[in-house]
Formats: C-alpha cells, sequence, structure tokens
C-alpha cells in the first residue's frame, strides 16, 4: 500500500476539510481497528471541535469510496480498517477483544487448493479465527 487514504481521498475527488483530514490522519496513523468512539477520542484529542456526528459521517463516506473496509468481530462493534492495506487474517482473543493479523502461507495455499479442488480460482477470502489463550 503506497498511496494514503489522504492521497485517495483526494484522487476520488472528496471534499476534504480540516475535520475530515484530521479523521483521515488518524486512521492512517491506526495499527488497531478502532470503531467510530475509538476514532472520535483519537480525532477530538487533536481536535476537539471534532463531533461524533462528524465521525460517523466521515466514516461512512470513506466506506462508501471504497477507503475504509468495515469489520465486524462479533462483539456488537463495526470496526475499521483501510480497504487497501495488504492482505492478512485475524484472530481475536475472546477474553480481551484484542484483535491479532497474521499472514500464514500455509494457510494461503491450503484456501486456493481447496478453491480449485472444488473447481474455483480464488479471487479473495476473510479468515477470522476467535480463541482463548492457552494456559501455560
Amino acid at each position: 500500500m503506497s498511496e494514503t487514504i489522504l492521497s485517495r481521498c483526494e484522487a476520488q475527488g472528496l471534499r476534504l476539510t480540516e475535520q475530515r483530514r484530521t479523521i483521515a490522519q488518524v486512521l492512517e496513523d491506526s495499527t488497531d481497528h478502532p470503531d467510530v468512539e475509538e476514532l472520535y477520542a483519537r480525532a477530538s484529542g487533536r481536535d476537539p471541535n471534532i463531533s461524533i456526528a462528524t465521525v460517523y459521517r466521515t466514516v461512512k463516506l470513506f466506506e462508501e469510496a471504497g477507503i475504509l473496509e468495515k469489520v465486524d468481530f462479533g462483539d456488537g462493534r463495526a470496526r475499521y480498517e483501510d480497504a487497501e492495506r495488504d492482505h492478512h487474517d485475524h484472530l481475536i482473543d475472546l477474553h480481551t477483544g484484542k484483535v491479532i493479523e497474521f499472514v500464514d502461507p500455509e494457510i494461503e495455499a491450503l484456501q486456493e487448493k481447496i478453491a480449485a479442488k472444488l473447481g474455483y480460482k480464488l479471487k479473495g477470502h476473510k479468515l477470522e479465527l476467535y480463541g482463548v489463550p492457552i494456559k501455560k
């Protein structure tokens, strides 16, 4: 992913107010999968004039433009990540809600093999694993 969220917004001709720019920068700086409330807390820390309604509208706009992807890990919170991030899968800790991103070449190859065995060429997938820590 070479382009930033902000540059993709500009390339699509989205009107970018200073508040939308702040929200785009917060998203760009995120290494997790924030929900709207988390985005609002981070953005309002940079610009106290940002309202939660502005964050909701901006996230919806970015999602409709294909810049953000909504992810749902079954906890009732819509979370967001950059739609242009490199492919990865998720492991969700059911105790803490922590989301761990990973890529495993063996899993990727197995999915391709399964699709081929069923007569398909795989064009994409999402894998979410849900677990609890193993007690040692």
